[in-house]
């Protein structure tokens, strides 16, 4: 399954998460694309897209993101699998907890896309977010907090990235 990363990145923190997911990926190669300096019409060759993008502030979308946000809504992502990743901060700003990855799930899954990697919220402390399930147990890809629990991320990315293989049935 030809695979590809899309990410935005301020602090440098979703660009190492991006690294981190290519250097483990083990079903073939996946393809990076920093998307403050590629095209997102790049989606179009791949099956598989991970998209991973920080919230900001008061649930704000991260300003790589905020550039290309209304091109988003000119592709059609019918036939992709789609899997994501926010990064935020669960105590600074505990109502808005990954809440651009909640709002970038809504506008993909809106125009076709085919969502796999849902989360669960335990071990996590909020108050709100944007990106919870219907049933609200779990996010709508994984969540990762490098401000308060960095220590956290190598498992919960290793164990997320398993699952997607895994329903993808990639192995």
């Amino acid at each position: 399954m030809k695979a590809a990363l899309f990410y935005g990145t301020t602090t440098g923190n979703t660009g190492d998460i991006a690294e981190k997911i290519k250097d483990e990926w083990d079903a073939g190669e996946i393809d990076l694309f920093d998307v403050a300096d590629s095209s997102i019409g790049a989606v179009m060759d791949y099956e598989l897209l991970i998209f991973a993008i920080p919230t900001w502030d008061y649930g704000e979308v991260q300003e790589d993101w905020l550039d290309i946000w209304d091109e988003v809504d000119s592709i059609d992502f019918t036939g992709k699998q789609t899997a994501f990743i926010g990064l935020g901060d669960q105590f600074g700003y505990p109502e808005w907890f990954v809440d651009a990855m909640g709002m970038l799930h809504d506008k993909i899954v809106a125009k076709g896309g085919e969502v796999v990697g849902h989360w669960s919220i335990e071990g996590y402390e909020f108050d709100e977010s944007k990106a919870l399930t219907k049933d609200k147990k779990h996010f709508i890809g994984l969540a990762l907090d490098e401000d308060w629990q960095r220590e956290q991320t190598p498992e919960r990315l290793t164990n997320w990235l398993d699952q997607v293989k895994l329903e993808l049935g990639l192995f």
